[in-house]
């Protein structure tokens, strides 16, 4: 059984540092370090050493970074995100008496209104009223969407 560079002469086994991530939705790359694993959770890993960076999974990443826990703590994230995402798509949203349909969560108010040339969101911060306008999309899936992204990028700052 193949190691895939695992067993390749010049390849860094450790040393090496986390430059993205990606949850592809299902399990469609192979680990480009142990070549036989399917992968959902893509850990982009770069050495200073090596000449290209390497889309690894959980267990390669661990062993390449020497961090058996940040690996894991990032794949748990992303799932904990992706359930966020579906139950969020899923949510019945209220009706305001223009017609738009809005949310409140974790101190936002969030609506996602119909324009002339398609949809577009609008977050508001309830207690200090600021708030950010969204650009406009094809549908209003595309709207909840972009929506549910930006929330979360604001409750991660």
């Amino acid at each position: 059984m193949s190691r895939g560079k695992w067993a390749q002469p010049g390849v860094p086994h450790k040393g090496w540092y986390l430059v993205d991530f990606e949850d592809l939705g299902s399990p469609d790359e192979t680990c480009q370090m142990c070549e036989s694993m399917s992968i959902r959770y893509v850990h982009y890993m770069e050495h200073l050493c090596y000449p290209e960076v390497l889309g690894v999974g959980q267990v390669c990443a661990s062993n390449m970074e020497e961090d058996y826990t940040a690996a894991r703590n990032r794949e748990k994230k992303a799932a904990n995100r992706a359930k966020r995402r579906a139950n969020w798509m899923s949510t019945e949203w209220n009706e305001s008496m223009k017609g738009n349909h809005y949310i409140n969560r974790q101190g936002f108010n969030i609506v996602l209104f119909s324009r002339f040339d398609g949809w577009a969101y609008r977050i508001t911060d309830r207690e200090t009223e600021e708030f950010w306008p969204a650009f406009r999309f094809g549908t209003e899936e595309d709207a909840k969407a972009a929506a549910f992204d930006h929330f979360m990028t604001l409750l991660d700052s």
